[in-house]
């Protein structure tokens, strides 16, 4: 029997966190197609992996219109959306699985799948709740999953209960861990942080796009009590947050820590710059559904500060492979910074630890093993 057609549809053109994990996804469906709204840096991402890669002519600036925003907002975007429905139901018509991997592609999707009559996954990388969407929003989406997807995948426990909480049906959600590996490099984290001119001394990391509720205004106000730690930022203000990233520089302006912090961008050399610091940070003051850099680093040996928050607890495995804080605690995640340089005698094994934990737990392979077979069986009208 052959492989099934599969359209992978994603909204942005930027690459984050969901698009990396598509990136990895499509491994196994080299020259099947994928659909997005706007061009960007993830189109030669999935070019380069085999697929073949549409664009939309409607769909610029659609990342504009932020996931928090009032459905009012979309409005007088409702002809463009309406063009957007058309072409996705005319590739959907020529594949056999339509798979959504966001929330905005989720939605037309939806429809579009309905039309073309085709079955439709939906990942969902995000936590449905009132912190990051609106009611209405909230309600359209459960409705759609409940009505129009053969399954909805999602990264972790939390994601899970976060859907269901909000009205969506348990039998559809299955709970797929992102699975990642970081190459292999032999360099000293010495000699890392001196080709990438990055500070001495004691070095801490946080790895993530410039959000408010990714919290690296909680990591400046930590710092500021942590004298003699140096910090990277590797990130930018992906989806109109802009104001934040202002918001942070004026952060280490007024907490003169102008020496001690840099930003640095977005990156591509994420698991390379983790190895060179002392300790990653992930600040999130908001539940995450997963947390791809916290497998990074476990994968590469590094420390791991992490809010309990979401999905960060399962990872860590309650704080057996990394320290937990609580969100949004600039003190206590001063403390854990504190006592992490220090390197008390015990770290040694929770790395060993968390490092075994993450291969066993958190591999691409099954990850896609599993994913493939959601495909396979949605394009052969079995259950899911």
């Amino acid at each position: 029997m052959p492989a099934p057609r599969v359209l992978f549809v994603c909204h942005t053109g930027s690459i984050s966190g969901a698009e990396l994990v598509l990136i990895d996804l499509v491994q196994p469906w080299v020259g099947e197609s994928a659909f997005l709204f706007e061009d960007g840096p993830l189109q030669q991402a999935l070019t380069a992996k085999g697929l073949k890669v549409r664009v939309s002519r409607w769909g610029e600036g659609l990342t504009d219109v932020r996931r928090d925003s009032s459905i009012l907002k979309a409005f007088p975007l409702i002809g463009r959306l309406g063009a957007i429905i058309a072409e996705l139901t005319r590739e959907a018509r020529r594949h056999d699985v339509i798979y959504a991997n966001s929330q905005k592609a989720f939605v037309l999707s939806a429809v579009a799948a309905t039309l073309a009559r085709r079955p439709l996954i939906w990942h969902l990388h995000d936590i449905i709740s009132s912190e990051h969407f609106g009611a209405t929003q909230r309600r359209v989406q459960v409705a759609l999953a409940n009505y129009c997807t053969a399954k909805v995948v999602v990264p972790s426990q939390a994601a899970a209960d976060a859907f269901i909480a909000q009205g969506g049906r348990k039998e559809l959600v299955a709970i797929v861990p992102n699975g990642l590996d970081v190459p292999p490099d032999v360099s000293t984290p010495l000699e890392i942080r001196r080709e990438l001119k990055l500070p001495e001394g004691p070095l801490v990391g946080v790895f993530s796009r410039l959000a408010a509720w990714k919290g690296q205004h909680i990591v400046l106000q930590a710092l500021a009590k942590t004298p003699g730690v140096s910090c990277i930022i590797a990130g930018a203000a992906l989806f109109g947050e802009e104001p934040y990233a202002e918001k942070l520089n004026r952060m280490v302006a007024d907490l003169g820590l102008g020496d001690r912090v840099h930003f640095l961008g977005q990156r591509g050399d994420v698991p390379r710059l983790m190895r060179a610091v002392d300790a990653m940070i992930h600040p999130s003051i908001d539940p995450e559904p997963f947390g791809r850099t916290l497998v990074e680093a476990m994968l590469a040996d590094v420390p791991v500060i992490a809010t309990d928050a979401g999905a960060a607890s399962d990872i860590l495995e309650a704080g057996k492979a990394g320290t937990l804080v609580p969100p949004g605690d600039a003190d206590a995640l001063a403390a854990a910074i504190t006592k992490v340089m220090l390197r008390p005698p015990e770290l040694a094994g929770q790395l060993q630890y968390a490092e075994a934990r993450a291969r066993s737990h958190y591999s691409v392979d099954q990850m896609l093993q599993t994913v493939s077979g959601l495909i396979g069986r949605a394009a052969a009208g079995a259950p899911v």
